[in-house]
């Protein structure tokens, strides 16, 4: 199955960007370009949400609270994910979870990574 590393994470102020970045490893890039990749999110006190996806053909979602801020992009020669994060709010402080799909060897998760938005 695909491991799952995230990266990038910090502390910015309102109105404020951040790059979050996902690298892939345990399994082939072919496998992982047929892989539907994605963004979670959790904050403290509340459910974990999806924030954006991109799948194997390229096309993306966001959740209606980030769409026009964030982007979503991914390098399936590098087996990586990235979530461009901008004009970023304090509502958008949580741990930002990457996550795949698609078949049993795309099905996994990272450890997450702390954003940190202050006013």
């Amino acid at each position: 199955q695909v491991q799952l590393v995230e990266s990038g994470g910090g502390s910015v102020q309102a109105g404020g960007s951040l790059k979050v970045s996902c690298a892939a490893s345990g399994v082939s890039a072919y496998i992982f370009g047929h892989c539907a990749m994605g963004w979670d999110r959790q904050a403290p006190g509340k459910e974990r949400e999806l924030v954006s996806s991109i799948n194997s053909e390229g096309t993306t979602s966001y959740a209606e609270s980030v769409k026009g801020r964030f982007t979503i992009s991914r390098d399936k020669a590098k087996n990586t994910v990235h979530l461009q994060m901008n004009s970023l709010q304090t509502d958008d402080t949580a741990v930002y979870y990457c996550v795949s799909a698609g078949g049993y060897y795309c099905e996994g998760w990272g450890q997450g990574t702390q954003v940190t938005v202050s006013s």
